[in-house]
């Protein structure tokens, strides 16, 4: 039997500044601005003072399901624009030292595994790209956009035709989560 009603309460913290219009979420801090497009037939969000009210009357679990990322996808954006998000990557390579550069919204592979063309990984916007030797560090406030540049640059060093148990070659997530305070 169904429950009649799901409502998760999720409070906004007092540095934060949080306004709806619609389904359109703003939230802005000391980092900057976010906004997300919350939309669903049989959930629905409101804001409420300083806190954010999530509910759905008779949900089903795949609703229920929905309300809990909601839940976490408000949580995100509240700590990216408090404390960011930083996402570590590495290069790894057996013979042919990889060079890597950023140029605008690409970084660009040069030398994998001795390839004269060199490889792209797009960037998305309001991220911040950092080559630091072997090391890639990708800092921003939306852990969204982190991590599909994480995961484009990851895609970009994927090896075709060669055993990939022998070819180890490629740039890989070593760490991600919160920015750490320096």
């Amino acid at each position: 039997m169904r429950q009649e009603k799901l409502e998760i309460t999720v409070n906004v913290p007092p540095e934060i500044k949080a306004e709806m219009q619609g389904n359109l979420v703003r939230i802005s801090g000391k980092r900057g601005k976010l906004e997300r497009v919350f939309e669903h037939p049989k959930i629905s969000i409101k804001l409420d003072g300083n806190k954010f009210v999530i509910s759905a009357q008779r949900p089903t679990r795949r609703e229920k399901a929905i309300v809990g990322t909601w839940e976490a996808h408000l949580k995100n954006m509240f700590t990216g624009v408090t404390e960011g998000f930083e996402y570590t990557l590495r290069a790894v390579y057996a013979h042919f030292p990889i060079k890597l550069t950023v140029k605008g919204d690409e970084l660009i592979i040069e030398n994998f595994l001795g390839e004269k063309q060199p490889r792209k990984a797009k960037i998305l916007p309001d991220v911040k790209v950092t080559v630091k030797g072997n090391d890639v560090v990708l800092v921003g406030n939306d852990v969204e956009k982190l991590g599909i540049s994480a995961a484009n640059i990851e895609r970009a060093t994927k090896i075709k035709r060669y055993d990939p148990r022998v070819f180890q070659d490629g740039i890989y997530i070593v760490s991600k989560g919160k920015k750490p305070t320096s």
